[in-house]
């Protein structure tokens, strides 16, 4: 996440949000590889709540215990519950059920 050991620090505030947002699509589009989208419409945006939720409770229990986590990173527990509330206006809008990845991502 946005730790590339070649790239210059960024210098201004959106510029690295900028990253931040690469880096959100890239585990959007990945994540989205590999589960597909049923597991979002089988639940809805409910489902995508209480995924969140399961997010913030996990932070919750590493930042009060001040515990080093084994798997993901607090950071990547972040970028997930950016990237699920972005799950959750696409959905909203109806993006998220009618679109599907764009060919030059989806092959790859």
């Amino acid at each position: 996440m946005s730790q590339k050991t070649n790239v210059k620090p960024p210098q201004y505030l959106d510029k690295a949000f900028e990253q931040i947002l690469s880096d959100m699509l890239t585990v959007f589009i990945n994540k989205h590889k590999d589960y597909g989208k049923n597991n979002i419409l089988d639940t809805g945006e409910l489902g995508i709540l209480f995924r969140i939720n399961d997010k913030v409770k996990r932070l919750q229990n590493l930042i009060s215990k001040e515990q080093q986590p084994k798997n993901e990173s607090v950071n990547e527990t972040w970028l997930d519950i950016a990237v699920y509330a972005v799950i959750a206006i696409l959905l909203r809008e109806g993006y998220f059920k009618k679109l599907e990845l764009s060919p030059d991502v989806k092959g790859k």
